[in-house]
């Protein structure tokens, strides 16, 4: 395990120099949650139709994602995205360690440092913007768990928009699908509670809901902090259903590729 903390510790010390990018993507999700929770209060002040949400929730709802936005969707790194196209990825492949395991590690090291350099930020400006605390203990506890389980999951799900750069040279499509997907489906644009009824077990089935309606709805208090072990194994077996689909497409693309340059 210390190959693995060492690649964690390193990428993560490299990543946490970008200081300035994250001031940047800082002030951008506080502008679009300024102006997401606007839009909520002018549908709340205009319609009298009962919500599926308070608007003190649909704005913790709003704050909470801008504040996952960076964490929760697929990304490449860019010095892997170089290695590919150059053909330095054959570097990656003669060291003696789980190919699958180092490039995990990179996924989590890259969401963990947005955590440090962007999650935390608008977290702590959000509570002077409208974020109201977890109804309690248990559900913070709660949504602490679950948030750890996204992350692991999100993780699994970028580790296999990676091999699928190395499978196709260009991963940007399959990655942007990924994303289209995680934006809609896991409730960072519209919260799922406002999808119709009969969309619900859908939703409820696909690993998206994990990545922010799940943590959010136990901090909201809607879903009672004692279905967490429920939640907590759904969130497993997708992770497990992802790493098992990115080892298997690893193990068939590696006999078949293709350096780029010889």
């Amino acid at each position: 395990m210390s190959a693995y903390i060492a690649i964690l510790s390193a990428r993560i010390r490299t990543l946490l120099q970008y200081r300035t990018a994250a001031l940047a993507g800082t002030v951008t999700q506080l502008f679009w949650g300024l102006i997401r929770t606007m839009l909520f209060a002018a549908l709340y002040s205009s319609s009298s139709t009962v919500q599926p949400m308070t608007e003190s929730e649909a704005i913790n709802y709003v704050w909470l994602g801008q504040a996952m936005f960076a964490v929760s969707l697929v990304s490449i790194d860019n010095d892997f995205r170089v290695m590919v196209r150059n053909g330095t990825v054959a570097y990656e492949l003669l060291r003696p360690i789980d190919l699958y395991s180092f490039w995990y590690c990179r996924a989590i090291a890259n969401r963990f440092a947005l955590v440090l350099l962007r999650t935390m930020p608008v977290l702590s400006i959000a509570l002077f913007l409208g974020l109201k605390p977890p109804v309690s203990l248990a559900a913070a506890a709660a949504w602490t768990l679950t948030t750890l389980g996204a992350f692991l999951l999100t993780s699994a799900i970028s580790t296999l928009g990676s091999i699928a750069m190395v499978l196709t040279i260009e991963g940007e499509g399959i990655n942007k699908i990924l994303n289209v997907f995680i934006l809609i489906f896991s409730g960072m644009i519209v919260p799922l509670p406002f999808f119709p009824d009969r969309l619900q077990p859908i939703l409820n089935f696909l690993p998206f809901r994990d990545i922010i309606d799940v943590p959010f709805q136990l901090y909201l208090g809607h879903i009672p902090p004692q279905e967490v072990l429920v939640l907590v194994f759904h969130q497993l077996a997708w992770i497990l259903a992802f790493v098992a689909l990115g080892r298997l497409l690893l193990a068939s693309g590696i006999r078949r590729l293709v350096i780029q340059g010889g």
